[in-house]
């Protein structure tokens, strides 16, 4: 008998690991169901797809979107009503910008803070650009200004290639 019991004892520890192992999924898949209908119903649910547009990514709590088409800058340009902000490192700002932009470096902003920050009217309208498609420096910018109390800002998306692009005035050191 005490032979007998001994060969059962490794069929009841694998039932019971086949037991304790069903229980856990169970109780996982139990909780992610629960999870998943609690944030449906919430009214600040967390998004399951993120879009990865930086331009959807510039849109603030109120509804508003910061950024601001091409043509639209252009526009703003061409009638001296805007004053174009680069948030690009200098050494990129020196190798071109767009012209009559002042250079306010994200990655160095404290460094800058007084001396530009400081010297820029709150009322202004001011646009913030930097380069690439998922360049973030511009919208981290933007919103910096944003929470200082400057209320016209915007956000032009891959701005200096669009700008390159569109053969729109620039400073470049040839020029």
């Amino acid at each position: 008998m005490l032979l007998k019991s001994c060969s059962l004892a490794p069929t009841l520890v694998w039932h019971h690991i086949g037991n304790t192992v069903r229980q856990a999924i169970f109780i996982i898949l139990l909780s992610m169901a629960l999870g998943v209908t609690v944030n449906l119903i919430r009214p600040d649910s967390i998004h399951f797809v993120e879009t990865w547009s930086m331009a959807d990514k510039l849109v603030t709590e109120d509804g508003d979107t910061l950024a601001i088409p091409l043509e639209d800058a252009a526009a703003l340009f061409a009638d001296n009503a805007v004053v174009f902000l680069d948030a690009r490192s200098p050494v990129e700002f020196d190798q071109g910008h767009i012209q009559g932009a002042i250079n306010l470096p994200w990655h160095d902003v404290d460094n800058y803070f007084e001396t530009v920050i400081m010297t820029l009217d709150p009322e202004a309208m001011y646009i913030t650009y930097c380069d690439g498609e998922t360049c973030s420096l511009s919208h981290d910018l933007a919103m910096l200004l944003k929470d200082l109390g400057f209320t016209r800002i915007k956000v032009l998306v891959n701005g200096w290639t669009l700008w390159k692009e569109h053969d729109l005035p620039v400073t470049t050191p040839s020029s």
